[in-house]
């Protein structure tokens, strides 16, 4: 097949155009790289049947021209990560709200299938755990910016949703703290890649609160395989999936884990919230998916144990930081 990948030189977006390359399509990429780097896909740049567009997603002419060339849309770009929505709420809910709803007009101008990424963000302060995707979502005060981000993936799934009703294909994923290599601490996956850098540099590990708090984290080969997967299924068209491991960890167990794989001798601290997300930042004390219709329908489920996709993200990390001369 020929695809588009929004957002491909970001972390998820680029692994995903390495199996998409790697199962025989043609792939196409648009990217701003104002979030994704080049040295994500520099490696692809040579082959035949990949094709680099540095573009916004928000130039309707070039999506137009794209979309029509293709026959599957991994719409993967967005501004991703609660701190760069803190930091300017208002090109956080537009660059999402506005670029989704281009891709999707042009996806239902062209009857072309949709993978839309959500995220696990969109559940909010609901109580009930694991969460369903049909569970009632549960958000905070609009004053408080820190719920603009949910607020703004839960437009993209209502837009889907509508274009589904106008016939369009689209599947909709909701993605679960995704880590591996190719992780930028300022941007997604950060508490992981936060710890590893100031574990490496022996620097103190901050664990926001009391370190009690939970999330359930995803080695990036099972949330790529997941979005391809979704991508194949007919009966999963029209439907919400969580896409994620489903054993939690605790931030400060996180941060243990993470000393004890790269033999700091870095202490673990516990600092406020206010100290990196400012005052007046929410947080969620647990978020685990229900995977039973992922694996149900998509046949999906993480594979990869978090201490071993630590091993290899930490790996990583070591090798590829001081070639770009970057702090870690």
């Amino acid at each position: 097949m020929k695809v588009l990948v929004t957002g491909g030189a970001g972390y998820i977006g680029s692994h995903s155009v390495d199996a998409l390359l790697k199962n025989g399509n043609e792939v196409f990429v648009v990217d701003s790289l104002s979030r994704g780097r080049i040295e994500n896909i520099e490696h692809n740049l040579s082959k035949s049947n990949f094709h680099f567009i540095r573009d916004n997603i928000l130039n309707e002419g070039r999506i137009d021209g794209l979309i029509k060339e293709c026959d599957t849309i991994f719409h993967l770009a967005a501004q991703v990560g609660v701190r760069h929505i803190l930091q300017d709420p208002l090109e956080g809910i537009l660059t999402n709200v506005r670029g989704t709803e281009v891709i999707l007009r042009f996806a239902h101008k062209y009857r072309k299938k949709v993978i839309l990424t959500s995220s696990s963000e969109v559940y909010g302060k609901a109580s009930s755990i694991p969460f369903s995707e049909d569970d009632n979502l549960v958000l905070g005060p609009t004053k408080i910016v820190r719920w603009a981000y949910a607020a703004s993936k839960l437009i993209d799934e209502h837009l889907g949703f509508a274009y589904y009703k106008q016939s369009l294909p689209v599947v909709i994923l909701r993605l679960f703290n995704s880590y591996g290599s190719r992780l930028d601490e300022s941007g997604y996956g950060s508490v992981i890649a936060r710890f590893i850098g100031q574990a490496i540099n022996g620097e103190p590990i901050t664990v926001h609160g009391d370190g009690r708090q939970t999330r359930c984290f995803t080695f990036i080969e099972d949330t790529v395989r997941g979005i391809i997967l979704s991508a194949e299924k007919k009966e999963a068209e029209g439907e919400i999936f969580n896409i994620g491991s489903d054993i939690e960890t605790s931030i400060e167990g996180l941060a243990g884990l993470i000393k004890s794989i790269t033999g700091s001798k870095s202490e673990i601290i516990h600092v406020p919230y206010g100290s990196y997300y400012g005052q007046g930042f929410e947080d969620v004390r647990r978020r685990a998916p229900d995977v039973r219709k992922s694996a149900d329908i998509l046949r999906f489920r993480a594979r990869v144990s978090l201490e071993e996709g630590l091993e290899r993200t930490i790996a990583w990390w070591k090798e590829f930081y001081p070639v770009r001369g970057l702090k870690g």
